[in-house]
């Protein structure tokens, strides 16, 4: 029913942010996966009309969660993951994790970028700031990690979707760009960062007109995918009024939007 009164025809599922659970061993993780994808991929089976499945994987493992991928794509039919912008302090664009972004690019999977808090601490402890600031500044980061330290360069064809609009990155690219021509440490990479944003996808969850028409500015309507961020109260239940809002956008941009990328992304 809410998916009806929100007019969305197919919802992607996918675990909640707090069941990545990045501190168990190998063995329990490994067991936590399995029952979660296979829940998931159940879900799926039931109303293949309604839902597809992103998977967890066991990423402080990260040749297990390579393996983990293989088995939720090929043997119960999931379109991709989600992943968390931090593994136990270490950044997802650590070396140690080159076997998963290897496997991801090589399935041609999605892989859904969705923060768990954050690890600015005490100052964001108030007012609900550590999701309302912490949660796109986590994004932020791990997207500027992946961009500087050449993961993109070395898997162009990954897929990224980056949750809340990709947090502040899309609005304040400008001063990554002015680091990379001016600071030595930022000119390991092949491009401007800005030009790697064409390479990721964000959804629409930025709740406002204004900040969206500027993100699809920014990386084309190519990139944008609709989001709802359901059933949380920082979500959008109203998400196809936002694009309608949107009085810039042709017919083609709008349904790219709200459907044909995604459909792309999620192999449909």
């Amino acid at each position: 029913n809410d998916m009806n009164n929100m007019g969305i025809d197919i919802q992607a599922l996918s675990p909640s942010p707090t069941q990545y659970y990045y501190w168990a061993d190998r063995d329990t993780s490994a067991h936590i996966v399995k029952l979660q994808n296979e829940n998931i991929a159940e879900i799926c089976e039931q109303h293949p009309d309604r839902f597809v499945g992103l998977g967890n994987v066991s990423l402080q493992f990260p040749d297990l969660a390579a393996e983990q991928m293989d088995y939720c794509v090929k043997k119960l039919g999931l379109r991709g993951v989600e992943i968390s912008s931090l593994v136990n302090n270490k950044e997802v664009s650590d070396k140690e994790f080159a076997p998963f972004w290897k496997k991801a690019e090589e399935l041609g999977i999605v892989v859904f970028l969705h923060p768990l808090g954050t690890t600015v601490g005490n100052r964001l402890n108030q007012h609900y700031l550590a999701n309302i600031i912490g949660v796109p500044l986590e994004t932020t980061i791990a997207l500027s990690h992946l961009i500087f330290s050449g993961v993109l360069d070395r898997h162009p064809n990954l897929k990224i979707c980056a949750a809340h609009g990709g947090g502040f990155l899309g609005a304040y690219q400008g001063r990554s760009d002015h680091g990379w021509r001016v600071r030595p440490e930022c000119q390991n990479i092949r491009k401007a960062p800005t030009d790697y944003l064409k390479q990721i996808f964000f959804d629409t969850i930025v709740h406002n007109p204004n900040q969206l028409q500027q993100l699809i500015n920014q990386v084309g309507a190519s990139q944008v995918v609709l989001g709802t961020d359901y059933p949380f109260d920082m979500g959008d239940a109203n998400p196809l009024d936002l694009i309608a809002s949107l009085k810039d956008l042709s017919h083609l941009e709008q349904a790219e939007i709200i459907g044909l990328n995604a459909a792309s992304l999620l192999n449909l």
